[in-house]
This record gives structure tokens, C-alpha cells and sequence, in this order.
């Protein structure tokens, strides 16, 4: 088949979400398929030019190209899953987050806006007038899947895939450090993991890899460390090379990611490869799709002292760490995550 992805990105920033991209389209190759990957330009500021946007995506003729036919458009990210293509099939990384999950919270640039409701309006109507025109809707998790449902009336099917270099990960010692690999921002929680680690009844090591996403967070955290007395027991590695990365799974006692409303959460499944029991909180999203309480590691309350209940459990048990990486790295296998799957589903 000759196939496009229909996707946005901000001109100059890459993340998650063309990683995600690139790997499907690699997917779609190796399943000898031609693949083409139109990126639209996305500008959501002010408010007003996200229905310019759209509206480019709308103009937008993927039924052809260089006078051959486009068998299937699969469309990602918003607005470019709204183009227009007879054999359209949609799988949501995630919607618009400010006018739904995000709406009135402190980091919503649209909420504040003068025009920002009647903009949050007009986009959830079109999410419920267009999201529907796909042949099959999936969503990046259950998460997802969730919000859409709630906010839009809309069924998808949750579709999971394997985070990249899924194959590099392997389990090694279950080593004297709790790992948090992540970008470094509020949303991902890494000051709550240091207040946890304050709180430990044992010298629980951590360490904290991957960049931030402003300035100075680091400094702040390493200040909150000193402030609370556990300089000593928190390493900040900033951004490592995947192959460190990879090394930091395997040689750790478990991984902490008590991230707040993950859309999916890569961290979760490169550790449960890795044979490691996670600890995430109750409202982590995606993660605790998972990660079962007491099973793959510990989904525990969104507080210090929760947390650090289930490091020390950890640290104090080796043998308790080992039996729940085992059951992380069954529970991946049992679920049948492959990028064949992807494919054959998408396709069908």
C-alpha cells in the first residue's frame, strides 16, 4: 500500500511524538509498504490561528500524489488528523491537551485568553464532528481513550506500541539506585520523588537521568536535595546516550515514574523490558495500565510518604525487586505489544 501519516510538529522541536512517527513509518516499511510522512507546521498561538490551522489541513488534497492514488492516510496528531481522505484511519497520540484535560490548570495558556472558551468550544465541536469521518479510531492507550470518551463522546480503541529500541533492553543486577529517566519538568514529578526520598527509612539511592525542559529545573531540584538532606543519596546524570541509558535500567533495584497524567509513558515499558518493578502513583495515566499494585511494582497515592513506603520496600528486598521485575517482563510478553500488531490493526 502506498500509505501516508498525517502529522504536526512546532518547526525546530522534536520529542516523543516524532519519535513515535519515525518508528511507525519504519514499521510500515519493513511490512513492504511505501510510506510518506506529511508534517504540518503547527502554530497554536494566539489562540485564534489553531482554526487557520486546521483549515490547511482540511485544504489538503492526500488522495494522490504525483498522479498515483494514496491507499491510506493515517492520521496522529491534532489538527492533521482531520484531513480529509476516503480511507482514513486516525490513531490519537493525543488531542488539543489545553482545551480538554488541561483546561483552567496553572500551565493552560488557552483557558486565560479572552477568546480562549469560545476556542475551546469550536474545537471540541470539531472533535466531534470530524474525529468520526476515520474508518477505525484508536487512541495511544486507555488513557487516551478515556479523555476522549469523557470530554467528546467518542469511542477509539486503545492501540499500544513498543517504545524504540525495544529489542536493546535487558535485564541486569538489581543494583543499590532506583532510577528516573525523563524529561525534567513538573509534569513528570521528579521534585515529588526527592521529598519521598527524604522520607525513607533506609539511604535509598536515586538517580535522575534526561534533560529539562527549562532552564535552571535542574537547579532547583539539586537545591531542594540540599534543602532536605539527601544530596548524597540523588545523582543528576542530565541527558545520557541510549546506550547509557539502557545500562541505567538494567543495573537498577526498580524505576520510580510518578509522572502526572501520562498520555502513555515509554519509561514504563523500557523498565518493565528491562525485567524492573516501577513505582507510579494512582494518577500517573498511562503507567497504570501496567503496573498492577503489588504485582509489576507499586501504584502508590501521589504523596511523598506513599512513595517512599514502596522505595524502602525495594531497597530493603532485593528478592521482592527481582519477583516483580519478572512479573513486569511477563505481563509486556502476555500483552502482545509489537509493531506488527500496530500495522495489522491500522491496515485492516
Amino acid at each position: 500500500m502506498r500509505i501516508v501519516l498525517s502529522t504536526v510538529q512546532v518547526p525546530f522541536l522534536s520529542g516523543g511524538a516524532e519519535l513515535h512517527v519515525q518508528s511507525l513509518s519504519e514499521a510500515l516499511v519493513r511490512e513492504g509498504h511505501e510510506v510518506a510522512v506529511v508534517s504540518i507546521p503547527f502554530k497554536w498561538y494566539p489562540p485564534e490561528r489553531i482554526h487557520e490551522h486546521l483549515l490547511a489541513c482540511r485544504l489538503l488534497d492526500l488522495t494522490e500524489a504525483n498522479g498515483l492514488k494514496v491507499d491510506r492516510v493515517i492520521g496522529l496528531k491534532f489538527p492533521a488528523y482531520h484531513v480529509r481522505h476516503p480511507n482514513k484511519v486516525t490513531w490519537i497520540i493525543h488531542q488539543f491537551r489545553t482545551a480538554f484535560e488541561m483546561w483552567g490548570s496553572p500551565d493552560c495558556d488557552l483557558s486565560p485568553h479572552p477568546n480562549g472558551k469560545s476556542v475551546r468550544d469550536s474545537i471540541e465541536a470539531v472533535e466531534r464532528t470530524l474525529l468520526p469521518e476515520a474508518r477505525a479510531l484508536y487512541a495511544n492507550s486507555r488513557t487516551v481513550a478515556g479523555r476522549l470518551k469523557h470530554f467528546c463522546n467518542i469511542d477509539a480503541q486503545p492501540l499500544y506500541h513498543p517504545p524504540r529500541n525495544a529489542a536493546d533492553f535487558h535485564s541486569g543486577e538489581y543494583g543499590d539506585y532506583l532510577y528516573f529517566p525523563s524529561r525534567i519538568n513538573k509534569w513528570k514529578r521528579q521534585a515529588l520523588a526527592i521529598e519521598a526520598l527524604a522520607q525513607t527509612r533506609n539511604p535509598v539511592h536515586l538517580r535522575i537521568s534526561g534533560p529539562e525542559d527549562k532552564p535552571g529545573e535542574i537547579g532547583g531540584l539539586k537545591e531542594m536535595a540540599r534543602s532536605l538532606g539527601v544530596e548524597n543519596r540523588v545523582a543528576f546524570l542530565g541527558p545520557v546516550r541510549l546506550e547509557e541509558m539502557i545500562a541505567c535500567y538494567a543495573g537498577c533495584r526498580a524505576v520510580v515514574f510518578p509522572a502526572e497524567q501520562e498520555d502513555y509513558g515509554y519509561v514504563t515499558l523500557e523498565a518493565m523490558l528491562s525485567s524492573k518493578p516501577v513505582i507510579t502513583c494512582t494518577d500517573s495515566g498511562g503507567p497504570t495500565e501496567f503496573i498492577r499494585n503489588g504485582e509489576e511494582g507499586f501504584v502508590c497515592n501521589p504523596d511523598p510518604t506513599a512513595l517512599a513506603d514502596a522505595m524502602d520496600l525495594l531497597w530493603e528486598s532485593r528478592s521482592l525487586a527481582r519477583e516483580c521485575g519478572a512479573k513486569a517482563r511477563s505481563r509486556y510478553d502476555e500483552m502482545g505489544i509489537s509493531w506488527k500488531n500496530v500495522v495489522k490493526l491500522l491496515l485492516q
